[in-house]
């Protein structure tokens, strides 16, 4: 049975439902696949011995989520090559790959979460009520632990930016 939190998550106020366990700082990273376009999957492993940034957005093609990818992949550059920052929504490929060359979007890769949900339910980020991913940040060190956590309270607020740089930073 798959787990679900009410009363934890909002989007404008309206109480929303994340499937999924909350997971935290220290737990071990969970498996997922996504989609990194039509015809070839990805997976944890498949950035095994990187640290990795996860940033998680409902859809890129709204004002908070375009924000959020932008900046991270403005301070992309500053991180260096054991760091891979990973953005996942469940817009489809075709719809992330027009948005990345439209916004000169070069330094994070883009995954979609939109055959299975395999990562919003493994990371307790899939809102039930909308079939997307609430937004969210981890840092994975490179084994594979958890070693930053942010749940947003609220879906249309910007995560904690700072917080989540200095995470990978001190993982460096």
């Amino acid at each position: 049975m798959t787990q679900e939190r009410t009363g934890v998550a909002t989007f404008k106020g309206n109480p929303i439902t994340l499937v999924g366990p909350e997971l935290k700082a220290g737990d071990s990273a969970p498996p997922f696949t996504v989609s990194k376009n039509l015809l070839e999957d990805a997976s944890l492993t498949d950035y095994a011995g990187k640290i990795k940034l996860i940033s998680v957005v409902p859809s890129l093609d709204t004002g908070v989520c375009d924000a959020q990818t932008r900046r991270f992949n403005s301070e992309a550059a500053g991180l260096g090559d054991d760091v891979v920052i990973l953005t996942i929504s469940t817009d489809l490929p075709f719809a992330q790959a027009r948005w990345c060359g439209a916004a000169g979007i070069d330094s994070v890769i883009t995954l979609s979460d939109h055959k299975e949900v395999s990562f919003g339910q493994a990371y307790g980020v899939l809102i039930k009520e909308f079939r997307l991913d609430m937004r969210s940040i981890f840092v994975v060190d490179k084994n594979d632990t958890l070693a930053y956590v942010e749940y947003l309270g609220e879906m249309a607020e910007h995560p904690d930016y700072e917080a989540a740089i200095s995470a990978v930073k001190a993982l460096l």
